[in-house]
């Protein structure tokens, strides 16, 4: 194997990897199908079958209007590539250009458009960007080995407010510590009253 052949393998893997980090911080997907809507819409109302000598011509009275909505679908694919922050206009407009499609464009170009801009729309809504994977010195988990923080005895600290399940309520309920009568938690305790105060 030559060093020429080694260069361009190298090259093309390097490309290939760009492109798909390129093509996992955008919807790629939702604006291909939006961009293969656009196609077969503004084609088929200026297209002619030809059966032997028979002539078939599809074009409708609105061709003009089929045409306009094949090139906003296809500009709409651009627009979820290129800038994917309006991602969510995007998806929404071409959506409803290709419901627009069904009695302007032969059934939004024999429902092959109409398909593929409803699939690349509502991807296109749905898509939110990833978030990178944790980074292997970002973890705030304590080493293997290392207590975590302690108090005098060796255990973990207990938080003070503990929360309970309220009798018959199914809700929370806080439990602090107890009161007596006349006296707030916050009051010191004296021999006097036989109270201690835990924690």
């Amino acid at each position: 194997m030559s060093a020429e052949s080694i260069g361009l393998q190298a090259r093309l893997r390097y490309g290939r990897l760009l492109f798909r980090r390129w093509r996992w911080t955008r919807p790629f997907w939702a604006g291909l199908l939006t961009l293969l809507s656009g196609l077969p819409i503004a084609y088929f109302p200026y297209a002619n079958l030809t059966f032997g000598q028979l002539t078939v011509r599809m074009s409708t009275t609105t061709g003009s209007a089929s045409l306009i909505i094949g090139v906003l679908l296809f500009v709409l694919g651009l627009t979820m590539w290129f800038q994917s922050a309006v991602r969510v206009f995007a998806g929404v407009a071409s959506i409803m250009l290709a419901l627009v499609s069904l009695p302007v464009s032969n059934f939004g170009g024999f429902l092959a458009g109409f398909v593929l801009g409803l699939l690349g729309g509502a991807m296109a809504v749905s898509w939110a960007p990833g978030r990178p994977a944790d980074e292997p010195g970002e973890k705030a988990e304590l080493p293997e080995g290392e207590p975590g923080p302690r108090d005098e005895d060796g255990e973990p600290p207990v938080s003070g407010d503990l929360f309970l399940p309220a009798q018959g309520g199914g809700g929370l309920e806080r439990v602090g510590e107890p009161v007596s009568a006349g006296r707030s938690a916050e009051e010191e305790t004296t021999k006097e009253n036989g109270r201690h105060r835990a924690g």
